[in-house]
């Protein structure tokens, strides 16, 4: 029975990192609207402001493309509007229903559609390698130490496959999902190596208790 769950398990792993390698070639990865190729308006209204008032006239205005509103300055008086696309229509449309709302008289040519440079996945993971290499190196010292009564390269290589190979599957599982790179990356990439060590604690527990029962029948 065990056999057949570790089987199931390793095909899983198998199918999961070949689907996201895959997708990975196609699409790549997705990213969230803030790192991705968009374009962003700032309008100065003048006058403090709901988001909520200012969602409904970018829903009208642009319909089902995402969209980011930040309020700016240090009075917030001001949007910003991050979105995939904005055509000068949009933008005219944008205004006078800005105009139309809030009584001001904001001029369209007044107001410049800016372009936002996609962010590289190296450059979001860049921070981040420093501590995790160092993290690992602890983790695996420690767990050398701990269980230093089984085969020492035996415990390393199989602690660093194992956290390895769950952050290559969580990787696969982003790419099929299409989950973006954003905020909650860094989360979930924490979540995922504390279970990956969980795994190899639990596994070498396991593997020391037999240990210990040979030696006691010996």
């Amino acid at each position: 029975m065990k056999q057949n769950s570790t089987r199931i398990m390793v095909a899983l792993i198998a199918v999961i990192v070949l689907a996201g390698a895959c997708m990975i070639g196609i699409k790549g990865l997705a990213f969230e609207l803030n790192k991705q190729n968009a374009k962003k308006i700032e309008v100065s209204i003048g006058k403090q402001f709901e988001e909520k008032d200012i969602k409904e006239i970018t829903n009208e205005v642009f319909g089902k493309q995402p969209v980011i509103i930040e309020a700016i300055e240090v009075y917030k008086e001001a949007v910003s509007i991050t979105t995939t696309e904005i055509t000068e229509e949009q933008k005219n449309s944008l205004i006078t229903k800005i105009n139309e709302k809030y009584e001001t008289e904001l001029v369209a040519e007044n107001v410049k559609i800016e372009e936002k440079a996609h962010v590289r996945g190296r450059d979001i993971i860049k921070p981040f390698v420093k501590p995790f290499i160092i993290v690992s190196i602890i983790v695996l010292v420690y767990l050398a130490i701990r269980y230093k009564k089984l085969n020492l390269i035996k415990v390393l290589g199989q602690s660093f496959g194992i956290i390895v190979l769950a952050q290559v599957v969580l990787l696969g599982i982003m790419a099929i999902t299409r989950m973006p790179i954003g905020k909650f990356t860094a989360s979930a990439v924490l979540i995922v190596y504390i279970l990956s060590t969980y795994i190899c604690t639990a596994k070498f527990e396991e593997e020391l208790e037999k240990t210990k029962e040979l030696k006691k029948e010996n």
